[in-house]
């Protein structure tokens, strides 16, 4: 049977690690790349048998994910955010996919959930990433430094079953997280030579907002679609303001 590694990037995740290390445990491998966590992530994880504990300062999403890609052992590699859950039947698909010839990544189709309660509309509907490839084949882009996108050589798949994304617990979580988002794509502009406009800055915050909560549904979400759509749409208006700071 085709061996897989399964990594797990962590930043002060005690409350998710223990459950995302069980929910990979069919790996033959389980590597987690930490971020010199302040909390008990590192101490929680250690508890568990055959885990490979790494640490190394972040800098990006792009270059964490590809160092943490050497530590690897195995070619087929599953990638996994500590807030992450596979369900049994999902475990059965990738078992399937990594022993067929026919492609070399697959995408993930994703539920998400925010304070433990699912969201479906507000543009996750469709939401879906690259778990499971195989290491020889692809590399994270380094043009990205946030929303990391891989380079494949080869043909892609899709997974049926959902992973579930329990993406943020508190109103704070996420609203950091956004901001840190935002700050970050506006690094990766700026590398890219792009300049702040207070046209775009204003037009794309309206268009993000008005395309989550009214064109992809999250009204039907209720509150909790709104505060989405509105965090969602905070992560743009910060990247705009950053960009404007990083500007000679």
């Amino acid at each position: 049977m085709t061996k897989i590694s399964a990594i797990i990037l962590t930043y002060n995740e005690e409350e998710n690690i223990q459950e995302v290390i069980e929910t990979v445990s069919f790996a033959d491998e389980i590597i987690i790349l930490d971020s010199f966590s302040k909390d008990k992530t590192k101490e929680i994880a250690l508890e568990n048998q055959n885990i490979k504990f790494f640490e190394n300062k972040f800098e990006n999403y792009t270059s964490q994910r590809n160092f943490a890609l050497e530590l690897a052992s195995h070619d087929w590699i599953l990638f996994l955010d500590a807030d992450e859950r596979i369900v049994p039947k999902l475990k059965g698909e990738i078992l399937n996919a990594v022993n067929s010839k026919d492609y070399v990544a697959y995408h993930f189709y994703r539920k998400f959930y925010y304070k433990r309660k699912p969201i479906h509309f507000s543009g996750t509907q469709t939401d879906k990433r690259i778990c499971l490839f195989r290491k020889s084949k692809a590399k994270y882009s380094t043009k990205k430094l946030v929303h990391e996108t891989l380079e494949i050589d080869g043909k892609t798949g899709y997974l049926k079953t959902k992973l579930l994304h329990y993406s943020f617990d508190s109103f704070e979580d996420y609203k950091n997280k956004m901001i840190f988002y935002g700050q970050l794509k506006a690094k990766e502009l700026f590398q890219k030579g792009k300049k702040y406009s207070i046209w775009k800055q204003y037009s794309k915050t309206f268009f993000k907002f008005f395309k989550t909560y009214i064109l992809r549904l999250g009204i039907l979400d209720l509150y909790n679609g709104l505060i989405v759509c509105y965090l969602q749409t905070l992560s743009v208006y910060v990247t705009y303001n950053e960009l404007k700071k990083l500007r000679p």
